[in-house]
């Protein structure tokens, strides 16, 4: 089994990933293979809305000039997908909005190629906003008929300065209980 996280972050070593590599560590404990790919600060095209991915309907995208491709293939070729923003003016960052349309648009064009893995959503956040981003990443697991599993609160974790989140003990619970849920339920999904 593969969980692949997509971090959205510019901040490679920011609290996007500290709390994305929270849930991995707790699936590598119980032997899924995980990998975090870095996503934020890529210069990534958002969706023309060419429809080229239906009319081709190869799981791809149209467009080539960037690595979308290469998320998409890891997405297909894993069973968990877990996508972490930073909360920007109460959103998700260019970058995720870019992985979330054209990702989200080349599944539905293919026979909803993400339909049954297991999807969840991590976000950093200073303050407020958290909530909408969340939204907007759970949005395109559930229209995609992903399986979304909780947490012990919404999966996210406070902190501005880089490493600050790893002072939100709450925060770290909350995905490492994420990471529990999702080791339990991806053996369960393959049977």
């Amino acid at each position: 089994m593969k969980v692949t996280a997509f971090n959205g972050s510019p901040r490679e070593n920011g609290n996007t990933a500290l709390l994305l590599r929270t849930v991995t560590d707790v699936l590598n404990e119980h032997d899924i293979e995980t990998e975090i790919v870095q996503v934020g600060g890529e210069r990534l095209r958002g969706c023309a809305a060419c429809m080229n991915c239906k009319k081709n309907r190869d799981g791809h995208c149209a467009f080539t000039d960037d690595p979308m491709n290469t998320y998409i293939d890891r997405m297909r070729e894993s069973d968990g997908i877990i996508i972490g923003s930073p909360t920007y003016f109460s959103n998700v960052t260019a970058e995720t909005k870019a992985l979330i349309d054209r990702a989200g648009y080349v599944s539905l064009a293919n026979g909803r190629m993400l339909e049954r893995k297991v999807g969840a959503a991590v976000v950093a956040v200073r303050r407020a906003g958290s909530i909408a981003v969340f939204d907007a990443i759970n949005k395109l697991f559930l229209i995609n008929k992903m399986i979304v599993p909780g947490s012990i609160y919404w999966n996210l974790g406070i902190g501005r300065e880089e490493g600050e989140v790893k002072q939100d003990e709450e925060g770290l619970r909350t995905m490492r209980e994420l990471g529990e849920q999702m080791a339990w339920l991806l053996p369960r999904l393959r049977d």
